[in-house]
């Protein structure tokens, strides 16, 4: 594993771990469901939205043959999209092929992660918003796999109890 990359993939794992920690007691039925009480993002589209950006680190990594871009996916759970409450299942796909989604691609990206040397991780990125403020290949990767999703990972422990569910850890 190359200096960059051991700066991010372990910080990625405890993510990762947490992640999957997030999901106990969560029942498939309320998965899509918004917590009572608050407008907040649910499990299903907080992981549905996690699940896009594996394509995007792939393919600044080089690895443009790990993404699995999904049409489906990219609509539902696009940047700026809204959580919609889903009591009869039928706006989201279900919890298991959601879930599943996620965890194999972030796995995949992970892994790829690790074998990226330090010269495409400190490639520029220029041309889009985040380039000032995330100007690497590597800035932009350690923030998609720890910031971003630990943000998200917030709204799910929130919604948690909210369900009545309690904390995880």
């Amino acid at each position: 594993m190359g200096g960059i990359a051991h700066s991010i993939v372990p910080g990625a794992r405890l993510v990762r771990g947490y992640a999957e920690g997030m999901l106990k007691d969560v029942k498939p039925s309320d998965f899509g469901r918004l917590a009572r009480g608050v407008q907040s993002n649910h499990p299903a589209w907080v992981y549905g939205h996690l699940s896009v950006y594996p394509d995007r680190i792939a393919e600044m990594i080089g690895r443009k043959d790990l993404a699995r871009p999904d049409e489906r996916y990219s609509r539902l759970f696009a940047n700026k999209t809204e959580s919609v409450d889903d009591p009869s299942g039928t706006i989201y796909p279900p919890m298991k092929e959601i879930t599943d989604r996620f965890f194999t691609l972030t796995d995949a990206v992970m892994a790829a992660v690790a074998e990226t040397t330090d010269e495409v991780m400190l490639r520029a990125i220029t041309g889009d918003s985040m380039a000032e403020r995330l100007p690497t290949v590597g800035s932009r990767v350690a923030f998609l796999l720890q910031g971003h999703p630990m943000s998200h990972l917030g709204q799910v422990s929130a919604w948690r109890r909210f369900m009545g569910l309690g904390p995880v850890f």
